[in-house]
């Protein structure tokens, strides 16, 4: 397959093949959302974002497997350093009571970079936070969990502060914290202490002319929230807030500028340990390592995975407990196969310039997106290739998500009515004109 030349190959979708594989896989699969009845072939040819299904169609690939694979498929920039390795069993190692080899120690013979060097990447592209401390775990929500965990732990606060829209993982803990849809959080048990205000998700809001209700009569809700005098929350009590640099199940809304201001000016007036969901927007997902980056709040805390291949909570060495067994996780030592892939995939974006890339060609989907004026398209929006097609209706979005698969391009929705789009981060020029095209057919059709 040639990346360079090839192109969406549909007869059908789904095939008799890929239903028949989704069928199998309900029989005994809990109930929970699937996007489309997509069956990846991981024996026929894929590179990049595109791959081939069950029934022998050629499809491209704008998911990201939801952020989780930032390089596509098959990637030669990550396949080459890997393909070298023999690898071994076990490739996780369980509990902190055992080390792996790690090529930060050249004399201890490791072939593989290991969880030792994964967790030396981290805080070299945090370090500017003042990071030097990381905790692995699986994934996501317990990155997020392990984050409340040392914030309880540091602050002894009884407090947490989340926004409207959130989303921040599906354990207990995290759970509490949403604020997206009713479904996640319907009669399960939340931790006490939650409060919550609204995400300023309009990028060009300012204080003045704020809509969504967080800028009011000269204050905002954080600022009158924790007021010394008239406040409703103490703010020696808040053991975090916790904020996505860019909003992801909520709609893959960003932040307006002034709102991240006042979350940066009240996290340091009250001294508020900041924790940062970045498990969708990091990685340079946004244009930068972490979208925290673009703003001027300063974390303390970092959640990281899904791009990464494991869970990490990155933090400085004095937000984590000091006491032994305080945190800790079976695979907590780390995965050696997910850790090299994550080793792997920070230097492929670092030696290939993928910031850069990600930048410009988030600019190009979304000049086209406008420039293309597709029926029923209501916002475009996003950083870097964290991009996002508002429609009026959820119904209109539905059937161009399904259409788009029906022409061989996998989106997936987020929010109530949106389309996100999460390409490689080294996608070109060419792959980015033909998804736009392929949208905008769809929508057409459609209307």
């Amino acid at each position: 397959m040639n990346r360079d030349s090839v192109e969406p190959q549909v007869t059908d979708v789904p095939g008799e093949i890929a239903e028949s594989v989704a069928d199998f896989h309900h029989e005994n699969a809990a109930k929970t959302t699937y996007v489309c009845e997509f069956a990846w072939d991981y024996t026929e040819p894929a590179i990049g974002p595109f791959c081939t299904d069950v029934d022998g169609n050629v499809l491209m690939d704008f998911t990201g497997h939801v952020g989780a694979s930032p390089l596509g498929y098959n990637n030669p920039k990550i396949m080459e350093k890997l393909e070298a390795f023999d690898l071994v069993d076990p490739l996780k190692v369980a509990g902190q009571d055992f080390y792996l080899p790690a090529q930060g120690v050249p004399e201890s013979g490791a072939a593989i970079p290991g969880p030792a060097d994964l967790m030396d990447r981290l805080t070299d592209i945090s370090d500017h936070y003042d990071m030097d401390t990381v905790f692995l775990s699986n994934s996501g929500a317990e990155a997020v969990e392990n984050a409340l965990k040392i914030s309880f732990d540091h602050t002894h606060g009884k407090y947490t502060i989340t926004t409207h829209g959130a989303f921040h993982g599906r354990t207990l803990g995290t759970l509490s914290l949403n604020r997206s849809r009713s479904k996640y959080r319907s009669h399960f048990p939340e931790i006490d202490g939650v409060e919550d205000m609204p995400y300023c998700n309009n990028a060009s809001c300012s204080s003045e002319t704020c809509e969504c209700g967080f800028f009011f009569d000269d204050t905002s809700v954080l600022r009158e929230m924790l007021d010394s005098e008239t406040g409703y929350v103490a703010a020696d009590e808040v053991a975090a807030l916790i904020i996505e640099p860019f909003q992801g199940e909520g709609g893959y809304r960003p932040p307006s500028e002034a709102f991240m201001d006042e979350i940066a000016e009240m996290t340091e007036k009250h001294n508020l340990t900041l924790i940062a969901d970045e498990i969708q927007s990091g990685l340079g997902r946004t244009g930068e390592w972490w979208a925290s980056d673009h703003y001027a709040i300063e974390p303390d805390v970092i959640s990281s995975a899904k791009g990464l291949r494991v869970g990490a909570t990155i933090s400085r060495e004095e937000v984590f407990p000091d006491k032994k067994g305080r945190i800790s996780s079976t695979w907590g030592a780390g995965d050696l196969a997910a850790s090299a892939q994550g080793v792997a995939t920070l230097d492929a974006i670092e030696e290939y310039d993928l910031l850069d890339n990600t930048t410009e060609r988030g600019q190009q989907m979304q000049a086209l997106m406008h420039e293309l004026e597709m029926p029923g398209a209501v916002d475009v929006r996003g950083k870097g290739l964290m991009l996002a097609v508002e429609f009026d209706s959820e119904e209109r979005r539905d059937a161009i998500q399904e259409g788009t698969f029906s022409r061989g391009l996998l989106t997936i929705g987020c929010g109530k009515k949106t389309l996100r789009l999460l390409p490689p981060l080294d996608v070109t020029e060419r792959e980015i004109r033909m998804a736009a095209d392929i949208i905008n057919d769809t929508a057409k059709a459609i209307a």
